[in-house]
């Protein structure tokens, strides 16, 4: 299954704030043997952000969107999501009590829109201020402040996602090549491939004082990640290409 982010803000898309949420995703999702498949940032405007959910939505994905659930005109995850998903907006009893708790008489009449939720949704606990995030259709929407909302994102993951959690140490093996070009490495990664198709082979050029570089990623389960770095460095020798082989970058998984 793919898990993606849906990161929402126009301040992030304006270069007023730096997004922290998709570093973060990475490596919690890292330390359970997962993978982020893909991210998407998008503004506050609801006609498209309805259109990404609806896309989102389609594909299946467990997708983890960050902004936009709190009660100002500009947050408007919790409608487009009820739009995208064909359902009503309506309160949610259990987060309507929570507000009432935390807030009293000053829930109304903003606050409680807070507990105005998608119909189906479920709530996802928030141990900072209390107010909920909710979870529909294996889309879990947090706010957008990361004090709350990684917490938050690591209990949707251990309560609900424990059964994709990897079982075998997932590693990547790194290779500085110098001097030559991305182009010759091309037949090398080819038969690295061929011979093991589990294993996510990439490569990153770039030019370091004058000097041609290329990092060489394999990734993969440890075995096999292990044995194909080896063929890959025999096939580096042969052609006598000069390489060095960089610190091993490990996902932890749980078991």
């Amino acid at each position: 299954m793919h898990i993606a982010a849906l990161i929402i803000g126009d301040e992030l898309l304006s270069g007023k704030r730096r997004d922290k949420h998709m570093e973060f995703l990475i490596q919690a999702l890292s330390q359970r043997g997962l993978e982020l498949s893909s991210a998407r940032f998008v503004g506050d405007d609801a006609n498209l952000l309805t259109e990404n959910l609806r896309q989102t939505l389609a594909s299946g994905a467990v997708v983890f969107s960050f902004g936009g659930i709190g009660a100002t005109p500009d947050d408007r995850t919790r409608q487009c999501f009820a739009r995208a998903s064909g359902v009503d907006l309506a309160l949610h009893s259990e987060a309507v009590a929570i507000l009432e708790e935390r807030f009293g008489e000053s829930t109304y009449p903003h606050r409680i829109r807070m507990a105005e939720l998608p119909v189906g949704s479920s709530l996802i606990p928030n141990p900072v201020n209390r107010i909920p995030g909710f979870s529909m259709q294996h889309h879990h929407c947090v706010p957008g402040f990361p004090n709350m909302a990684w917490p938050m994102v690591e209990w949707v993951l251990d309560t609900h996602y424990t059964h994709l959690f990897g079982k075998v140490p997932v590693i990547e093996r790194l290779v500085m090549v110098s001097g030559t070009p991305e182009s010759d490495l091309v037949p090398i990664m080819e038969a690295v491939m061929e011979r093991f198709p589990g294993i996510r082979l990439s490569s990153l050029p770039s030019t370091q004082a004058g000097c041609r570089e290329v990092e060489m990623g394999v990734k993969g389960p440890a075995d096999d990640a292990m044995e194909a770095t080896q063929m890959l460095l025999a096939a580096l020798d042969a052609q006598g290409v000069r390489w060095q082989e960089q610190p091993q970058v490990s996902s932890a998984v749980k078991s």
